[in-house]
């Protein structure tokens, strides 16, 4: 490695630190800049609440065992919603790309699912499948099952139209084409969909929640909002943040991972 590469990589590397070390900056600046306001009158406590108020709330819930309980809740109906709107999506991008007919078929109901509010499936999904977890996890799906079945089958189609006629021309069935053309080619795609369905999920999640939950942080902003009680609700706005930046950097980090394996096979 020449000298001139060297220093390089190291401006580059101090470019990147000091980004983070910018971000950190902001944060704490933001909230102290909050904390400032709310203990200076300049700020009405009782409405945007405070860091230290918030950080209280927090320990009370912690205190209380209330707060795995909501955080678990959610974080376990937004992974089940998150996993069967993914490979729903994915299984039904597959059946379209497969059969151009149906692809015809469903193509203007999709476009509908689509852009129909899902906020408007709530009290369906009450209605049909109960009050309770299952229409909850009904929510987070609706939600990301469209858009992966869209962004998927865009991937899908496309794929390298040369490399697909030369692999029929070797003779490859549709499957083969599938599996080790069509689906290695949309691996970024894929991840990128991944990205996108954890906070639609999400979404999904604290909807069903607002309409219908005994816990889970979605019920605890509607139970702090009624009582008038923003501490909580920031506090929840907090864990929820948290929450889904967790589950976003592990999609990262699965891609990476993923990545990673596909250059050793490689």
């Amino acid at each position: 490695m020449t000298e001139q590469r060297k220093r390089y990589l190291r401006r580059r590397r101090r470019y990147t630190v000091c980004i983070q070390i910018g971000r950190v900056l902001l944060l704490v600046a933001a909230l102290a800049l909050w904390e400032i306001a709310a203990r200076l009158s300049l700020v009405d406590p009782f409405i945007v609440s405070s860091p230290s108020r918030v950080v209280a709330t927090l320990a009370t819930l912690y205190t209380s065992g209330d707060l795995w309980l909501h955080l678990g809740t959610s974080c376990l109906e937004t992974v089940i919603g998150f996993v069967l709107g993914t490979l729903l999506g994915t299984a039904v991008a597959v059946c379209l790309w497969w059969s151009e007919t149906l692809s015809r078929l469903l193509d203007p109901y999709l476009v509908v699912l689509g852009a129909l509010p899902k906020t408007a499936l709530g009290p369906i999904f009450i209605v049909w499948i109960g009050a309770g977890t299952a229409s909850i996890v009904a929510m987070a799906l609706a939600i990301s099952v469209v858009v992966t079945i869209m962004n998927m089958h865009v991937g899908f189609l496309s794929t390298d139209k040369q490399k697909i006629r030369l692999m029929r021309s070797f003779g490859a069935t549709r499957g083969q084409i599938l599996r080790f053309l069509v689906f290695p080619a949309n691996y970024d795609t894929l991840f990128n969909t991944f990205r996108v369905n954890v906070g639609l999920s999400w979404v999904g999640v604290i909807m069903g929640e607002f309409l219908v939950s005994k816990a889970g942080l979605g019920y605890l902003i509607v139970y702090g909002s009624q009582v008038f009680n923003m501490d909580l609700v920031m506090a929840t706005v907090l864990l929820l943040a948290i929450a889904a930046v967790v589950m976003y950097q592990g999609i990262l980090w699965l891609e990476r991972l993923f990545k990673k394996q596909l250059g050793v096979m490689g």
